[in-house]
């Protein structure tokens, strides 16, 4: 796929600046440019020079380029792992590190970790093992049998609906 206009969108989010992400990708951009590469950067000071970028995209824009994209690489986010998931996309995720001042926990870390095993998504951390999974996956696709369903199930429903409406305890002194 790769040289024959495959797409990658990547994603830091909308909550934090992820300078380290927005360089590398632009970096394999640089080094790939017969792979279009969108990157939506939030308020990373680091302005892409090889791939073409938005700080933030409505909703509506996000869904449209996270479907059209051959590869989805991001932060270890739950809202991106999540709509990667729904749209059976192939995954790079680049967790945050609190040591780093790329966050203030290590709970990408921890969220990363694990999804690892997911169909469809791999976890990087080094600026070597993303530039060569984006050109390996690109190359090789990832095989995504079905996507995570985007509703509850009626039965996962019911349970929250019967704590919810089960017994409560009566206020103190009543």
């Amino acid at each position: 796929m790769l040289g024959r206009g495959a797409v990658i969108f990547a994603s830091v989010g909308s909550m934090l600046p992820f300078e380290r992400m927005v360089r590398w990708v632009d970096q394999w951009a640089g080094a790939n440019p017969e792979a279009p590469v969108f990157i939506q950067i939030g308020e990373t000071a680091y302005e892409p020079r090889h791939a073409r970028f938005a700080r933030i995209l409505p909703l509506t824009e996000f869904r449209e380029r996270l479907r059209a994209c051959d590869l989805f690489v991001a932060h270890a986010g739950m809202g991106s792992i999540l709509q990667a998931l729904e749209e059976r996309k192939q995954m790079l995720v680049l967790p945050r590190h609190r040591d780093r001042g790329e966050h203030t926990t290590d709970h990408q870390i921890d969220s990363a970790e694990r999804f690892a095993q997911r169909p469809g998504l791999r976890v990087v951390d080094t600026i070597e093992d993303l530039h060569r999974e984006m050109t390996g996956l690109l190359a090789n696709p990832l095989v995504i049998d079905a996507a995570i369903a985007d509703r509850a199930s009626p039965e996962l429903l019911a349970g929250v609906r019967s704590f919810l409406d089960g017994p409560r305890p009566s206020p103190a002194g009543a």
